[in-house]
């Protein structure tokens, strides 16, 4: 057999795609990839690498460069551009993503860049499956002018069509400014890195030179700002490895688009288990508070449960947890914070988790504890009406499968937002402790016995009375049972077996809204 001579020019091919493939990894070079690490930043390598599974990772226009020739821009051409893009797995299941390069630019964004983030969320459409967003970048990039701009609308184009069809994720691991931040916002979930990472429409020195206010990059921005005030984060990490184990922790709640049911997870935790622990919570008083967390967690699979905007509206307790292997969404009024009333950063918190799990399948469970909405100027200049109206909707337009169980107050009109039979709950429960009325039995009996209390030769007694005849006609369960309104009274420590035997009953539910473009959510 004749010896195989070696093809110079085939080598030569090789040796080219080498030096290609080197100049790409290489970035900006080592400095810069220093000076990311003295920020305590990974690269955009690194954090693909840390959120994949191992080995997973495929590249897609790595050699991609950019077309501005104007300011010098012709002599500074690096593979990538600036961004890193592909697809890989995260639990074995495919994703999208792309992870800007902040050692190369300074991870601004250029058309080309903008280019290659709408390619990966093109195919990650197409595919049905997820997309991630790691964001570290300076913003547009000045030299290109508006070619950035358009770009950043491409993107923002990309993020609206896709919503509700996939999921999409985004991780702010550094700065974040300008136009730039639109793009986090419409996603489903974002979550920062402490420390390390902010975001704004317009920054300090703008904010100076127009308002004369002087804030921080992080008082104006950072993760404790949009977690705790502006809502816009929905969760923060301490680093950017919990950032990163993060996403993989909420995509294991979602399916991989509208057209699939969210992942079942294998539980050795019994379904028939009973929570003894919930016969004694609610206290006897109704003016107690308690943690709605403790039912929460008591009743869920292994007391697993992955709270969304925790230092947000604490009124009110969204997140994530598993009833018998299936993926629950969870919405709850908490009497431990401001008594679990409604107010108007609730109800948007509330609605929008509403409508997320809505739109990905995945079924709902409330749990009601609430004594109406907040009085005062402040909520009704703010719009209490409209953003109450928010969540009446999100409940009443959504179709998966909604179950609510009443612990303790359902007054007024919280009581009809709250999940209510009205608005197409398909089946209601209710403690013992629930108090359904119009209003607490104090406020009532002023109401409705004023006269009477004003005659009386002893007001208090005639008060305690009048209060316990309206509390034993009007505040507990059995009035609203008599109506079937609440479909059954359950013992609490039935409550999981109950709740997961009810989830499984209604697997196969089909409920339709009436065709159109789309409603007019009162925004």
């Amino acid at each position: 057999m004749a010896e195989q001579r070696p093809d110079p020019e085939r080598s030569r091919l090789l040796e080219e795609l080498d030096r290609w493939n080197l100049a790409a990894l290489e970035g900006s070079g080592a400095d810069a990839v220093a000076r990311q690490h003295e920020r305590k930043k990974l690269t955009a390598r690194e954090r693909v690498d840390a959120l994949l599974d191992p080995g997973t990772f495929r590249e897609l226009d790595r050699f991609v460069v950019h077309r501005c020739n104007d300011f010098g821009m012709d002599k500074k051409r690096i593979p990538g551009d600036g961004v890193v893009t592909g697809y890989g797995r995260i639990d074995g299941r495919l994703v999208y993503l792309f992870a800007q390069d902040f050692t190369v630019f300074g991870g601004t964004l250029s058309g080309a860049y903008a280019r290659k983030i709408c390619k990966i969320m093109d195919l990650a459409l197409k595919n049905g499956a997820p997309v991630i967003g790691l964001n570290d970048s300076g913003g547009a990039r000045i030299q290109e002018g508006v070619e950035s701009l358009g770009g950043y609308a491409d993107i923002f184009l990309r993020n609206t069509l896709s919503s509700g069809v996939i999921p999409q994720l985004t991780a702010i691991l550094g700065p974040c400014a300008g136009g730039a931040v639109y793009s986090p916002a419409l996603t489903d979930f974002t979550v920062m890195s402490r420390g390390t990472s902010f975001m704004f429409v317009t920054g300090p020195d703008v904010i100076k030179a127009v308002t004369h206010e002087e804030v921080s990059q992080e008082r104006l921005g950072g993760a404790s700002t949009h977690t705790q005030i502006s809502g816009v984060a929905h969760l923060a990490a301490p680093d950017e490895a919990g950032v990163l184990a993060t996403l993989r922790a909420l995509l294991s709640y979602m399916p991989q688009n509208n057209q699939e049911d969210p992942p079942s997870v294998a539980t050795q935790d019994a379904h028939d288990r009973l929570c003894p622990s919930l016969d004694e919570l609610v206290p006897t008083n109704p003016n107690r508070p308690y943690d709605i967390k403790d039912v929460i967690t008591t009743v869920a699979d292994d007391g697993g449960f992955l709270e969304i905007q925790p230092e947000h509206a604490a009124n009110i307790v969204v997140g994530f947890c598993r009833l018998g292997g299936r993926s629950i969404g969870v919405v709850a009024n908490q009497p431990a914070v401001l008594a679990g009333v409604l107010d108007i950063d609730a109800s948007v918190k509330a609605a929008r988790f509403v409508r997320f799990c809505d739109a990905f399948n995945i079924p709902l469970w409330v749990i009601e504890d609430v004594p109406g909405f907040l009085p005062g100027t402040a909520q009704e200049f703010g719009g209490i009406i409209r953003h109450g109206a928010k969540l009446l909707y999100a409940f009443a337009e959504a179709t998966v499968p909604k179950v609510t169980l009443i612990t303790r107050k359902a007054y007024g009109g919280a009581y009809c937002v709250m999940n209510s039979k009205h608005l197409r709950a398909d089946l209601n429960f209710a403690w013992p402790t629930a108090e359904i009325a119009v209003m607490g039995s104090d406020g009532a009996v002023n109401i409705i016995h004023r006269r009477e209390l004003q005659d009386a030769t002893d007001p208090a007694a005639t008060r305690a009375e009048l209060v316990n005849a309206y509390r034993a006609r009007f505040a507990n369960p059995y009035r609203a049972a008599e109506l079937g309104f609440v479909d059954e009274v359950l013992v609490p420590r039935d409550t999981r077996a109950r709740l997961i035997n009810t989830f499984d009953s209604l697997q196969d539910k089909r409920d339709h809204n009436p065709p159109r473009k789309h409603g007019n959510i009162p925004l």
